[in-house]
């Protein structure tokens, strides 16, 4: 009993394990070109193309209705004839720069790729100005004791 639930357990963890390894594709059979040259361009447009219902996903890994559109579109512009540049392009004119996962870092994208790192280095000036202020600013001297609180103290440390 123990040795068949032991093999049931070793199955199950090898699924779980192997199934992120799998890659979920939602291309259907009816959008599949038969050119078999045409359909890995398709693949490899396809997987530099955000899914605009799903955000996170590129057209080829989504189920929506909008992705399908694109995909179907991708694959109409490269029978068309137009190059992997043109079909970018042409998304990227009809539905915004947003389309794209890899944004491109010219025009104002610039400034949001160099966003991080000058933020850092404005942390980094603001933390290091704030301690060298600390370093020189003035010690507070603290009073000593008055002489009623000398007496008091040698008191308490003679008992």
């Amino acid at each position: 009993m123990l040795n068949r639930f032991a093999k049931v357990l070793v199955i199950t963890l090898m699924g779980v394990v192997a199934l992120p390894a799998t890659p979920v594709l939602a291309v259907q059979p009816d959008e599949v070109l038969s050119d078999p040259v045409l359909e890995g361009r398709a693949r490899e447009l396809s997987k530099d193309l955000r899914c605009l219902v799903c955000r996170n996903e590129n057209i080829d890994e989504s189920n929506a209705d909008l992705a399908r559109d694109l995909r179907l579109l991708v694959r109409e512009r490269l029978v068309a004839g137009d190059s992997d540049t043109e079909v970018i392009d042409f998304v990227v004119d009809r539905y915004g720069e947003y389309v794209l996962l890899r944004p491109t870092t010219t025009g104002a994208n610039w400034l949001l790729w160099a966003a991080g790192p000058l933020m850092l280095l404005l942390a980094l000036g603001l933390g290091a100005g704030y301690l060298r202020g600390r370093a020189r600013a003035p010690g507070t001297a603290e009073a000593g004791l008055s002489p009623e609180e000398e007496d008091r103290l040698r008191k308490i440390l003679d008992e």
